[in-house]
């Protein structure tokens, strides 16, 4: 019997870590959004990310089931010359909030499977290094917006 109780409460206990950690994801998203591009296959997706955790989380890709490619880019501008690199796996140190904005962090969407309208909700999967994932709806809004 007193095995039984045993296994009860560790069953209780890892039942418990798993619902505190489906309650508090360690990354939080807020204003996500992406520019229309009229004729191309080609957008940019922005937003911003806020890790709640007490250790640096890692995101290492993106997915978008509108895409046939999806990454996170970087732009910069040097001697006057604008670049765009790859930044996977992206650091976001504890209680670190990070911005992905036109002109530097942004998620290249590449392949679009279909137009994307302003108005329109767009989902974005970020993969995170611990195998977790945060879903993400952008919104389209249009060209001059933004």
């Amino acid at each position: 019997m007193r095995n039984c109780a045993a296994y009860a409460v560790a069953c209780l206990a890892l039942l418990a870590c798993t619902v505190a950690l489906a309650v508090a994801p360690p990354l939080t998203a807020q204003d996500a959004w992406i520019r229309a591009t009229p004729g191309s296959d080609v957008a940019a997706a922005y937003l911003t990310v806020h890790n709640t955790a007490t250790h640096a989380v890692s995101i290492v890709g993106v997915r978008c089931a509108c895409a046939g490619h999806a990454m996170i880019h970087e732009s910069t501008i040097s001697n006057g010359q604008s670049t765009m690199r790859p930044r996977e796996p992206l650091s976001i140190a504890a209680g670190a909030t990070l911005r992905f904005a036109p002109g530097g962090l942004h998620i290249m969407l590449q392949g679009l499977t279909r137009p994307l309208a302003p108005g329109d909700e767009v989902p974005l999967e970020l993969l995170l290094e611990d195998g977790g994932s945060l879903s993400v709806s952008a919104r389209v809004r249009a060209l001059g917006d933004g």
